[in-house]
């Protein structure tokens, strides 16, 4: 069978992966604190029809003759660069200007977000959208008056004799590399084996993180007018592998042919 053929279904594969990834990134233009994927490719082994030769004997070197046999997925990578603020002077949305991730938990495990939406449980704690714990678990009394949180993530509450009453400071995590981070669904990352342990950060904008806006909230980085050109590239792509396959296929019927 011809390599052409192979190598057309090893990019028509890639460039499906590619599509999937530019289809999660549209589909997730809209939310909060989501990092887009993008997907690189590599070529595959070379088969050698002939090794390169030195120089010698009055001739001169010649190059090695090598056929590609397709292409294959390199990365996913999770493009970590900031999105843009949507202000809602919400005293609740949080939005962390530069690098860091929000800590909340479940209980039993730690997860990081950029998104900052949060809100007040039936017990006055701290919560995301889906129920988990903002650390430190910060509390505000029932018989608060008023809370608020400043650029640094300090918290703290009025209470009914009119004395501000400091709470907790968020916590912030930063890593050596938040690329390695793993999605888990519900704008949460987890950390793993690659990404370093996470460096947990009493106050917001120390040690490299970012300052929080208070009454913001981080966007998606996902840029509409990039992600439609990639897919337009990606069809074209793909449509162009599917021509390899064809055309390989309408020479192997002319091979068969041959005997009539």
């Amino acid at each position: 069978m011809l390599r052409s053929m192979y190598s057309g279904i090893s990019g028509m594969k890639n460039f499906q992966t590619k599509l999937d990834v530019i289809g999660n990134n549209i589909a997730n233009v809209n939310t909060f604190g989501f990092k887009k994927g993008r997907a690189t490719f590599s070529d595959l082994v070379n088969q050698n029809i002939q090794g390169a030769k030195a120089s010698g004997g009055g001739i001169g070197g010649i190059n090695p003759k090598q056929i590609g046999l397709g292409s294959s997925n390199s990365t996913i990578d999770t493009i970590h660069t900031q999105g843009s603020v949507q202000y809602t002077n919400r005293p609740l949305d949080l939005a962390i200007s530069g690098d860091g991730f929000f800590v909340v938990s479940d209980g039993a495990n730690d997860f990081y977000t950029r998104a900052g939406n949060f809100y007040l449980d039936g017990n006055g704690t701290l919560v995301n959208s889906d129920g988990l714990t903002l650390k430190p678990n910060i509390n505000i009394p029932d018989d608060a008056q008023s809370f608020s949180i400043d650029p640094t993530g300090a918290v703290s509450y009025i209470n009914n004799a009119g004395a501000l009453i400091p709470v907790d400071t968020l916590q912030i995590a930063k890593f050596a590399n938040p690329g390695a981070l793993e999605k888990q669904g519900g704008n949460l990352f987890a950390e793993t084996t690659n990404s370093g342990a996470a460096n947990i950060v009493d106050a917001a904008g120390e040690e490299g993180t970012g300052k929080l806006i208070i009454g913001g909230l981080e966007m998606s980085n996902v840029d509409l007018s990039e992600e439609f050109t990639e897919m337009i590239t990606a069809q074209r792509g793909f449509q162009a592998n599917t021509k390899i396959i064809t055309t390989s296929d309408e020479i192997l019927q002319e091979l068969v042919n041959l005997k009539r």
